[in-house]
């Protein structure tokens, strides 16, 4: 059937390339010498609807021609205009960008490269923050709109403590965990943000504004000092980021084709800056996605996101989560694919249930005794979403990456004093000595708090020992590096936590393929991924009835808004 669909297919393309010969032709003569594209959001790895959407678009339905969509488009495009001697430049407009520091290297690369070819990147926007700046210190010319701003300010990190308001309330925490870096139930039991947890967002603020003045410092050839001033001195106006030098000049948009050196009548439409989307439909001949008889291989992925649960999972409000059975249902099946020849795990989860979690790990264990399984990480695999990563064959995590927190915690809420408070009077009726342990309208007795203890050091030491077998240690040697310590990428890879650091998705990709001995181009396809949502409250909370034990890091999910250069809790 291929034989016959495939040369059809072709024949159509060609004649659609035929029949618009002629009108390319004549629009070849008004070609741009520039053309627009507009970053914004967080764009996918490789294009939506041919690969996984491994980050949002920021658009509902079709983006406007100039949006960038993928990184894989971007890099297509960009190596179509390096080859056209008649395209001076890009002119790159900048929205609120929400990539991982991952994705960012990889736009920074984009740029040079295609600097590299001999051409000219303008960046200009209307507002930026410390994260588009730094994407647009790789251009040869930075522009603002005259009423814009730029947000340089560097990095800040809020860490909460509720211990003390709860008590107010009448709600007592009762938590019990292993590791005194599992930070995550503090949020309920602590009256003042720990040390510990206090150091911990240090050290990721240290690595976090020592890469944004070396960026800065690089792009806009400055001392590293310079820069540092100029972020203790922000934010900034348009005018005073000028005046400061941290841009190039001021810029309405729509006087942007004057400071590119273009006519303002060079283009009816664009006046010399166009889409890119135009700009294909001007070339003579376009690129063609000619079909191939032989199919591609293919790579499945199956992501990993947000907290992980029990059960199937399904939609709402809240931090997105990840169902154990939705996840073991999906790697199953990308084991089953014939054509898929290896697999990607996507982890960006801070854990959830140590359960769940455990039921993942099996699942990849699985398919990975049947075709490489390599596990990449750019925003963060902790807790549970780290134990997930252990049963692939490598580990692959960015340099900004947040991994580890080995840790476990288990407990519940006391809120027999806001029921007093409030005249609500509750009677608990068992059979059974421990048959209350988990009931809300009271703590916990002696004798249940040495079973959580037991169950909690139990937990523990197996999640010690499964890193121990994944890693090719002593459970003494992870022990030491356990206990609920967050590490960034590079600081995981010295610890030997993971593989690889150097290289980004697509060398992941290609990684798994090379386990797979299959050379040459391949296809992608996601297996699963969307996720309910939900709340962290709840999930402590186990329904208000019930508890569990947990292998969680809220200091490493609240963490994934670095990239921003925002304040977040």
């Amino acid at each position: 059937m291929r034989l016959l669909f495939v040369p059809l297919v072709n024949l159509l393309l060609l004649l659609r390339a035929l029949l618009g010969l002629p009108l390319r032709l004549l629009g070849a003569r008004s070609r741009p010498s520039y053309v627009r594209f507009r970053l914004s959001g967080d764009p996918a790895y490789r294009e939506p609807g041919r690969a996984p959407r491994l980050g949002l678009l920021g658009t509902q339905g079709r983006p406007e021609p100039a949006t960038v969509t993928s990184l894989e488009r971007l890099r297509e495009d960009l190596a179509l205009l390096a080859r056209d001697p008649a395209i001076k430049g890009i002119l790159l407009e900048m929205g609120e960008l929400a990539v991982p520091p991952a994705k960012r290297d990889v736009l920074v690369k984009l740029l040079a490269d295609f600097r590299a070819a001999g051409k000219r990147v303008v960046a200009w926007a209307v507002s930026t923050d410390s994260l588009g700046y730094q994407v647009m210190c790789s251009a040869d010319e930075v522009l603002l709109s005259p009423a814009g701003r730029l947000e340089l300010v560097g990095y800040a990190a809020e860490a909460t403590a509720l211990g003390e308001g709860l008590g107010r309330l009448g709600i007592q925490a009762h938590f019990f965990r292993r590791g005194e870096y599992k930070t995550a139930p503090e949020l309920f039991t602590h009256p003042q943000v720990s040390d510990i947890q206090r150091r911990t967002l240090e050290a990721f603020l240290d690595e976090r504004y020592g890469e944004l003045v070396d960026t800065v410092a690089r792009g806009r050839r400055r001392t590293p000092e310079e820069v540092r001033r100029w972020i203790d001195v922000g934010p900034y106006s348009a005018r005073r980021a000028a005046a400061e030098g941290l841009v190039d000049g001021l810029c309405d948009e729509m006087d942007l084709p004057k400071r590119l050196g273009l006519s303002t009548g060079e283009d009816e439409e664009g006046e010399g800056v166009e889409s890119m989307e135009l700009y294909r439909a001007r070339l003579p001949w376009p690129p063609v996605r000619w079909r191939k008889l032989k199919r591609k291989p293919r790579l499945a992925v199956v992501p990993v996101s947000g907290m992980i649960v029990t059960g199937k999972g399904g939609t709402g409000v809240g931090p997105e989560l990840s169902g154990s059975e939705t996840v073991v249902k999906a790697l199953r099946a990308a084991g089953r694919d014939r054509r898929s020849r290896a697999v990607v795990l996507y982890v960006a989860s801070s854990g959830g249930s140590a359960v769940a979690s455990e039921i993942i790990l099996e699942a990849v264990q699985r398919v990975a005794r049947k075709k490489p399984v390599i596990a990449f990480v750019d925003r963060v695999a902790a807790s549970g979403g780290y134990m997930a990563a252990l049963g692939a064959r490598e580990i692959w995590a960015t340099p900004h990456a947040i991994v580890g927190s080995i840790g476990v915690f288990g407990g519940k809420f006391d809120v027999s004093g806001l029921l007093a408070k409030l005249g609500v009077h509750r009677t608990l009726i068992t059979r059974g000595e421990s048959a209350g342990m988990f009931s809300s309208s009271r703590g916990f007795t002696e004798r249940e708090r040495e079973l959580m203890e037991a169950e909690m050091e139990e937990t523990y030491q197996a999640f010690l020992e499964r890193v121990a077998r994944a890693r090719g240690r002593t459970t003494e040697e992870i022990h030491a590096l356990a206990e609920g310590r967050v590490y960034s990428g590079q600081r995981a890879r010295a610890a030997g936590l993971v593989d690889r650091t150097e290289g980004g998705f697509e060398e992941a990709c290609a990684r798994a393929m090379e386990l797979a001995k299959v050379p040459g181009p391949f296809e992608l396809k996601t297996f699963g991924g969307g996720g309910r949502r939900f709340s962290l409250l709840r999930l402590l909370l186990g329904g208000g009835a019930q508890t569990g034990t947990y292998a969680f890091c809220p200091t490493a999910w609240s963490l994934e808004g670095f990239g921003r250069g925002e304040r977040f809790e």
